[in-house]
């Protein structure tokens, strides 16, 4: 049960949710003592875990019919698990969903409306009537919930909302992986009748989509220091380099957890240097 429940949480992928505490910590910290305060760790757990089985767990719920025809979910030793019904499994899934209610009476009220938005948007990506995930362009608007977790961190330690430079650039560079990671999909999802913005687009138009949405959303962190928006550059000018190269999407997508956690790493240490004093 527990390997199948940590397979289910897609640990590939924790960095997606946790990676944003820990941007959102390091440039709200003032001081080394904000930055090591109880609150940090307790989102950055949560987030890294908890919040991802929830997340996961509502997607393969309510996918366990179209993940029969899915490659990726192809069984052992494969990198994603299909929906394992029993009621066990449905109890961890509620349980962690519930875990992130607690979140509220701990932290500030200028971090609730992004904690509530995740919750809300990891439920309503999947589960029906509104199952953002089956409609085109909202499923890629609704994937701004990876940001949610870096911006509720950064509201909780710094008592104020982000810079809205970093969050709409944020939210476009959610919308151009959520469309990317939806590529290898499209033949799955098309024969299983699901609409998304990669089988509305096609996989040409997809590619030009997700490299347009980190362009735009190099453009803002730009507007917020020029370094960010030279940092965040690399995912169209990888995209650009992989599609030229012929590289087929089922291998390219595999290495976007290694570049977004170097990415995330370089903007996470780029906030650490204030607090020791240097520019960043």
């Amino acid at each position: 049960m527990l390997r199948y429940l940590l397979t289910l949480s897609r640990p590939r992928f924790w960095l997606y949710t946790a990676g944003p505490v820990l941007v959102g910590v390091a440039y709200a910290a003032d001081s080394v003592g904000a930055l090591l305060a109880p609150l940090s760790a307790v989102l950055f757990l949560y987030f890294l875990l908890p919040a991802n089985v929830y997340l996961y767990g509502v997607n393969d719920r309510f996918d366990r019919e179209i993940d029969a025809e899915n490659p990726k979910k192809s069984g052992e030793g494969s990198p994603e698990a299909r929906w394992r019904d029993s009621p066990a499994v449905t109890a961890v899934v509620a349980a962690a969903g519930l875990l992130g209610l607690a979140l509220f009476p701990l932290t500030p009220r200028v971090a609730w409306p992004y904690l509530a938005g995740f919750l809300a948007l990891a439920t309503a990506y999947s589960a029906p009537p509104l199952r953002f995930k089956a409609r085109p362009l909202l499923d890629s608007l609704s994937n701004g919930l990876y940001l949610l977790p870096g911006a509720a961190a950064y509201a909780a330690i710094a008592g104020t909302h982000p810079p809205a430079e970093a969050l709409v650039g944020g939210w476009l560079w959610t919308m151009g992986m959520h469309t990317y990671s939806a590529i290898p999909d499209i033949e799955p999802d098309r024969a299983a009748g699901i609409e998304t913005t990669a089988t509305l687009l096609g996989e040409t138009r997809t590619y030009l989509y997700c490299g347009g949405c980190w362009t735009l959303a190099a453009v803002a962190f730009g507007l917020l220091d020029p370094r960010l928006g030279a940092l965040l550059a690399v995912y169209p000018l990888l995209l650009l380099a992989t599609v030229g190269a012929g590289v087929d999407v089922d291998r390219a997508y595999w290495w976007f957890p290694v570049v977004n956690g170097v990415v995330g790493m370089v903007m996470t240490v780029g906030g650490l240097l204030r607090l020791v004093g240097v520019p960043a």
